[in-house]
């Protein structure tokens, strides 16, 4: 088993969740590498866990073969965690998920971690060309879990079997936006991991609704929360503001149905109407985008800590330079004891 001694923000560890950008006029391939070197120095700054997510038909995220890139981040590190943060589960067949898992696992043991996330992570049109059909539906999602559970226990029911991931500890986390997750994680007893970074207005009452229903099982005693935050941090406010801009960017061409590339940092005031502002600026909670310099942000976080009694929080930063996403990282490392 492999350990790695993550440093504590206030006494809870701190992960990173790399939505891979791709910038304007920039290709996958880069982005690749570099996420490699972002999981780099966050493994030397003392980050807990490095999660990539499953998104589809979205030019300015690469992470769609979730799996291949968490071995590609996995290979470039020594022993920071690596993960989904999530797979999309109603997207495949569990038994496909069990054997990538199981074999991650096995070539990078006791660091890799598989988030399940319910919906599609696309739009209809690509959902049904992920599946080719769309009969599998999110309320399946309880019953995906539990073969899956199935598939990496040591004495499967069915006869067909995941090889690599029978009888391999790869731990399942539940993702959620609202309560759904929230009341299956704490009926299963499993941690729960929510997606306060952009869906800020239910953090609290989902968070209190797992508590409050979790029941112990062999993988938790106690109920085990992580809240998502973006943070964009520079040596100054203003700076930070700039590079803000970018996400913002990304928020608007999303509401506008017209997803692009991550784009430079610009004026939004050029960009976007009084009512895709307040649009925006609503996806864009301050309390879970933390936009400033290392006092802001460390107050922020803190509040935001304060406001959820989270287990730990994991951290995306939508940036468009790299070496300012690096920087971001850097200040977040410089608060952890």
């Amino acid at each position: 088993m492999v350990t790695h001694q993550s440093k504590k923000f206030k006494g809870i560890p701190l992960s990173v969740l790399d939505l891979a950008p791709v910038n304007d006029g920039s290709s996958p391939k880069q982005s690749f590498l570099n996420s490699a070197d972002l999981a780099k120095h966050v493994e030397k700054w003392g980050f807990h866990r490095y999660w990539l997510a499953e998104h589809h038909n979205m030019p300015g995220i690469a992470s769609s073969a979730t799996s291949v890139v968490i071995g590609h981040i996995a290979a470039a590190t020594n022993h920071i965690r690596v993960g989904a943060g999530g797979i999309m589960l109603p997207n495949h067949a569990t038994l496909v998920i069990a054997e990538q898992f199981g074999t991650l696992e096995s070539l990078f043991p006791g660091r890799i971690d598989l988030g399940l996330g319910r919906a599609p992570g696309t739009d209809q049109e690509t959902a049904y060309a992920l599946r080719r059909t769309l009969h599998a539906q999110v309320e399946d999602f309880p019953i995906q879990v539990e073969e899956l559970e199935d598939y990496f226990s040591d004495n499967p029911v069915g006869r067909v079997q995941a090889i690599p991931g029978k009888g391999l500890n790869v731990p399942i986390w539940l993702l959620g936006s609202s309560d759904f997750s929230a009341r299956l994680a704490a009926q299963k007893g499993l941690p729960f991991s929510f997606a306060s970074h952009f869906a800020p207005a239910y953090t609290v009452p989902a968070l209190q609704l797992y508590r409050d229903h979790f029941k112990p099982s062999d993988v938790l005693q106690e109920p085990y929360a992580m809240v998502g935050v973006n943070v964009i941090a520079a040596d100054t406010d203003e700076k930070a503001e700039w590079l803000a801009s970018s996400q913002k960017q990304q928020f608007l061409s999303l509401q506008r149905g017209t997803p692009s590339q991550l784009k430079a940092p610009t004026n939004m005031d050029k960009v976007w109407t009084p009512m895709e502002k307040a649009a925006v600026q609503q996806s864009l909670d301050p309390r879970t985008t933390i936009v400033g310099n290392p006092d802001t942000v460390k107050q922020k976080l803190e509040n935001f800590l304060k406001e959820t009694g989270a287990n730990e929080m994991i951290i995306n930063s939508q940036i468009f330079h790299h070496e300012d996403r690096l920087r971001s990282y850097e200040i977040v490392a410089e608060l952890m004891d």
